[in-house]
């Protein structure tokens, strides 16, 4: 008997209130997502929160459980609102305490920018117990704690802490895919999908329809683990395209 591989997952939590009023446009979901599935660890689930202490902790509390990893953007700055590492230790259970390590980065760092004052200060606490993640670009850590992963929110300084992160977490095998393209609605093939997806379990198709040149269409895009599985999927569903007149376009429309 086979035994399916492991699936490793994380979830993220994007904290601010700048999010939620529609003010920034969030642009880590997507680099973290790809991030994480080379990494070899499939993104299962988002939430985005605001700056406020008690829906942190519930989130921090409820996806560390039942994910692997959780990551978190924005929230661990110099000003009085970013809290993230307050709600973190809270939900941990655990101090706020002065990292020694990330206070002689944040003291290297602006030696030649005025000084380490109490805002900047702020930048080198973190939960009792809790590691450093290299920040090459701006000085100040992202944070490890347990199985959180507490990141910026700016995405050019998010990029480079998940850089140094690379290959230190434990994963499964990336997800690879393909895409058949056709020029078919939705409704005409939904059963065709349906079945295709139940017999070959190692695989997902995900379905994305679209309206061009005055006509609808849809790209589906099948996932594996299983580079084989994957193959006679997409055999599978481009027989059952033509099996009912439709022309399967490799690599979609």
């Amino acid at each position: 008997m086979t035994t399916a591989p492991r699936i490793w997952t994380a979830a993220l939590i994007v904290v601010g209130d700048e999010i939620l009023s529609g003010r920034t446009q969030d642009k880590n979901i997507a680099q973290v997502a790809t991030w994480l599935g080379v990494q070899g660890i499939r993104l299962r689930e988002v939430r985005v929160v605001p700056d406020v202490m008690d829906a942190i902790i519930e989130a921090v509390n409820t996806l560390r459980a039942r994910n692997d990893y959780l990551f978190t953007t924005g929230g661990i700055g110099p000003t009085h609102d970013d809290i993230t590492v307050d709600a973190v230790a809270a939900a941990l259970g655990v101090p706020v305490v002065i990292h020694p390590e990330a206070r002689a980065v944040l003291e290297s760092y602006y030696a030649s920018r005025g000084g380490l004052n109490e805002a900047r200060l702020r930048m080198a606490r973190v939960p009792e117990g809790a590691g450093l993640i290299e920040n090459r670009l701006s000085g100040a850590p992202g944070i490890q704690a347990e199985n959180i992963y507490l990141m910026a929110g700016v995405p050019h300084i998010t990029a480079q802490m998940l850089d140094g992160l690379t290959g230190t977490l434990e994963g499964g095998l990336p997800l690879i895919a393909t895409t058949i393209g056709c020029w078919v609605a939705e409704s005409e093939v939904a059963d065709l999908l349906r079945e295709t997806e139940k017999t070959h379990t190692a695989c997902q198709i995900g379905s994305y329809p679209f309206f061009r040149e005055g006509r609808v269409g849809a790209n589906f895009v099948i996932r594996s683990t299983d580079e084989d599985e994957l193959a006679t999927c997409a055999r599978v569903l481009t027989e059952g395209l033509t099996a009912i007149g439709r022309e399967a376009v490799a690599g979609g429309i």
